[in-house]
């Protein structure tokens, strides 16, 4: 069975297409290399340059490799660039996924698993969020994930292709042997280049939401166990399931100061912390319910204690000081 990564030299898709080949699965790879790394594309799987948007590209790596399911995680994903260049979001996103849609009809590949986002749920006022809270994007990154959604739902009623779009919460840390890290500005990381003096200064945005200390909550889960709940979904959808929509979070939601107490901790490092006001487009707190996903695919979180999140982020930090 021949898997399609669509961004699989990216953080995530790296680390799923590692995963894939592991469980004897064949892979090929579609990646721009725009915010990805070839460094980071496992060896076994048969790599392509370039952009989803283009059909051309997609017709021939679907003629070629003879592809049985996608799994998308070609999108740009930063929320406030997506406020400054709201355009080049919803090309990438939006437009993007309507193409490997028609290419997939056009093939007669009836399987996706999707890259999507907590972002959907904006400011919601819920402790814990299911897939019933409202979508409320506060951003057009998030937007874009929602616009994403609603065409696979659509082509899902208009066809047999079949969907499973994962709501990620917040993705860190790495693989065990320190390899396949994350090199994107997001919280973990930055903290991680103070502490390995990458970095003078971690800056925190904003100490006056209504959260235990002021400082955002986010729910972490580890990027091995979001992988593991790809490939669950891939093999649920491989079986005939119905198309679904799914939270992927720990169900644990950890302050901006509580991360940064917890990098302390497990670095040994004193790193210098910085608060300036609240950034545009950020959501107070983000915490999943994942019930759904443990009754649909039997997944649970299994490595998405923070402390070991961190630990295996430090380790590839210390190893990759200026990424790949």
């Amino acid at each position: 069975m021949t898997v399609l990564i669509l961004g699989g030299a990216g953080y995530i898709g790296s680390n799923a297409v590692d995963g894939l080949i592991m469980r004897g699965y064949e892979v090929a790879v579609i990646d721009n290399l725009s915010t990805g790394h070839k460094r980071a594309i496992h060896k076994a799987a048969h790599f392509y340059e370039g952009d989803i948007r283009d059909k051309e590209l997609l017709r021939k790596v679907f003629k070629e490799e003879k592809i049985d399911a996608v799994m998308h995680f070609a999108a740009l994903s930063l929320g406030r660039e997506s406020v400054e260049q709201p355009l080049k979001y919803f090309s990438n996103n939006v437009y993007g996924t309507e193409v490997v849609l028609e290419t997939m009809q056009e093939f007669e590949v009836k399987s996706i698993v999707f890259s999507s986002s907590a972002t959907i749920y904006g400011n919601t006022k819920q402790s814990l969020v299911d897939e019933t809270t409202e979508a409320a994007p506060i951003n057009p990154y998030g937007e874009s994930k929602r616009m994403m959604e609603t065409i696979m739902t659509w082509q899902s009623q208009a066809s047999e292709m079949n969907f499973v779009a994962l709501r990620y919460f917040n993705v860190a840390g790495a693989k065990k042997d320190g390899t396949l890290g994350e090199v994107r500005p997001r919280l973990i990381p930055v903290i991680l280049q103070v502490a390995s003096g990458e970095k003078d200064t971690m800056v925190i945005f904003g100490d006056d939401y209504p959260t235990i200390d002021g400082t955002c909550v986010r729910d972490y889960i580890h990027v091995l166990d979001l992988v593991e709940a790809h490939i669950l979904a891939l093999e649920y959808l491989q079986r005939g399931g119905a198309s679904q929509i799914l939270n992927v979070g720990s169900a644990k939601g950890y302050s901006n100061l509580e991360v940064v107490n917890a990098c302390r901790e497990v670095t040994g490092r004193k790193i210098p912390l910085e608060i300036r006001p609240g950034a545009k487009g950020d959501a107070a707190s983000l915490v999943a319910s994942n019930d759904k996903i443990k009754e649909v695919l039997g997944w649970s979180a299994k490595h998405s204690d923070i402390k070991e999140i961190i630990s295996d982020s430090w380790r590839f930090q210390k190893d990759y000081p200026n990424g790949y």
